[in-house]
């Protein structure tokens, strides 16, 4: 595994693990044992950073991957960087596969999400505390500056925002030095790409989150691909859709050239375009299945040169290709 240092001095794998599918999103919980052993092995491959969030979870249960998390890498703490996110509740009572969420990020939630997640993680700090949507009724200052008295207090080390445009970055940054932006980013999903230059300017890191667009881009689904359309976000999923394959089939068959010739997995190139753009770039992958997190490892080992990715820059431009997932609703 090779490593790289979002914002200042936050060391991590070049890819992460994210562990919402684990919990939360993608069917019923996994098996507790079974991705505590996943967890374990992700550490023994070298996987260093590890992202989870304090809603993602169950209507039963709406912290089971925080404490899935936080126990799995208990024995691993002082090897690994946890993220995780406040700052959102889900709608857990509506009908919606993808439930509507609700940003809340008064001073006195923020400390009460942060004492409840660092118990849940087993852990007397958060290495990387992510606001998880912005909330329009705090102004970004005020949000800034719990997190810099957070800092202070040993709470949290490093501290980030998730699905954050220019202005924001800029103006919690001016109060508190940012870390790390936690973006939706893939070959599917581009428009994040104008905020490079100023996290190149700000000395701010870019954390992926479903860097191959919810698991389309390895090319292992197809139009009679079935979701359980009441608890995985992927039946809602617009790239999912029937039609939408025949759509994707260009998308599909760069990669999987693009792989011939590099001798890897059309996954793997889906994530080494963007390790490749930028050195502070950090795609966070997520899998329930050993083999997956192997092959998602080997991305950081994928040399693609500037013009190999200018050429698929160049080639995603004028490609027809379906939509993607873009989200879930936010209610006030």
């Amino acid at each position: 595994m090779k490593y790289r240092t979002l914002g200042k001095d936050l060391k991590v794998s070049a890819v992460g693990l994210g562990c919402m599918g684990m919990s939360h999103a993608y069917g019923a919980p996994a098996d507790k044992k079974e991705m505590t052993e996943l967890l374990a092995k992700a550490v023994d491959m070298g996987y260093t950073f590890f992202d989870t969030a304090e809603v993602y979870g169950t209507a039963d249960n709406p912290h089971d991957n925080e404490e899935l998390v936080g126990k799995a890498l208990k024995p691993y703490r002082d090897k690994v960087v946890i993220a995780t996110k406040f700052g959102i509740h889900f709608d857990m009572e509506s009908d919606e596969i993808k439930h509507p969420l609700a940003p809340d990020s008064r001073p006195e939630v923020i400390r009460k999400s942060v004492d409840e997640s660092l118990k849940r993680l087993q852990t007397d700090h958060i290495d990387l505390y992510y606001q998880h949507r912005y909330d329009p009724k705090v102004q970004i200052e005020e949000v800034a500056g719990v997190m810099s008295e957070l800092i202070q207090e040993g709470k949290i080390t490093h501290w980030g925002l998730s699905e954050a445009t220019e202005e924001t970055i800029r103006r919690a940054n001016a109060v508190c030095p940012l870390t790390a932006i936690q973006n939706r980013y893939s070959m599917m999903a581009r428009h994040y790409e104008p905020l490079f230059p100023v996290l190149e300017e700000l000395g701010i890191g870019f954390v992926a989150f479903s860097p191959m667009a919810n698991g389309f881009l390895t090319g292992k689904y197809d139009k009679n691909s079935k979701f359980d359309a009441k608890l995985d976000y992927r039946s809602a999923m617009p790239q999912f859709r029937a039609e939408a394959m025949e759509k994707n089939q260009n998308l599909l068959e760069l990669l999987q050239n693009t792989a011939k010739e590099k001798d890897a997995m059309p996954a793997q190139i889906s994530m080494a375009w963007m390790i490749c753009k930028k050195p502070w770039i950090v795609p966070i992958p997520g899998t329930r299945k050993l083999k997956r997190l192997e092959e998602n490892a080997g991305a950081a080992d994928i040399e693609l040169t500037p013009e190999e990715v200018k050429t698929l820059d160049d080639a995603l431009n004028h490609m027809e290709m379906s939509e993607v997932f873009g989200g879930t609703r936010v209610v006030e």
